[in-house]
C-alpha cells in the first residue's frame, strides 16, 4: 500500500468516522469536536477512512494535568491497525502542536497497552497516574498524564 498522507477532517468524514467508532466499541462524535483542533483522517486510495485523529488546547482545571495542547483521540479500523497508521497521524498532531507550543500533553488509559506503547515510540514520559484528570474518568480505574518536550528542530523529523 503506498504511504498515505494526513488530510483535514471534513464534515463529509463525520459519518465515516462515527461507522469507524462504533465498530471499536467507542461512539466518537466529531460534530462535536472543538473549533481550532486538529483534525485529520487518513484515507486510502480509494478514499475509504483508514482511520482519524485530533488534537486541540484543553483546560482540564485539574491539580496534576495542566491546560495544554493534548492528543486527544485517534481510531484506526481494524483491518488497518498494526501498519503505523497510528504512528503517521501522530507524527503530524506532534508537528501541529510544535507549531504552538513546546510541549505535547496525553491522557491514556494504563490497561491501554497499544496506545500506551504508540506514545512512549514518540518519546511521551509519564508524569502523574490517577483515577481521572478533569472531566475524563478511567475504567479499569487508573489513567496516565503523559508529556513529551517538543522542539522547532524536531518538527522536520515529522514532516
Amino acid at each position: 500500500m503506498p504511504a498515505l498522507q494526513p488530510e483535514a477532517m471534513q464534515a463529509s468524514d463525520h459519518e465515516a468516522i462515527q461507522k469507524l467508532s462504533r465498530s471499536l466499541g467507542r461512539s466518537s462524535e466529531p460534530s462535536r469536536f472543538g473549533d481550532n483542533e486538529c483534525q485529520l483522517v487518513l484515507k486510502d486510495p480509494q478514499g475509504q477512512l483508514v482511520g482519524w485523529a485530533r488534537a486541540g488546547w484543553w483546560d482540564p482545571s485539574d491539580q496534576l494535568a495542566p491546560a495544554g495542547y493534548y492528543l486527544s483521540g485517534v481510531e484506526i479500523s481494524r483491518e488497518h491497525q498494526h501498519r503505523g497508521f497510528a504512528s503517521i497521524l501522530t507524527a503530524a498532531r506532534l508537528k501541529w502542536v510544535a507549531e504552538r507550543d513546546t510541549t505535547a500533553w496525553c491522557i491514556v488509559n494504563a490497561r491501554n497497552t497499544g496506545s500506551l506503547a504508540l506514545q512512549a515510540s514518540f518519546g511521551f514520559k509519564e508524569i502523574a497516574r490517577a483515577s481521572h484528570f478533569g472531566a475524563v474518568s478511567f475504567s479499569g480505574g487508573c489513567g496516565l498524564l503523559l508529556r513529551k518536550e517538543l522542539s522547532k528542530d524536531a518538527m522536520i523529523l515529522w514532516a
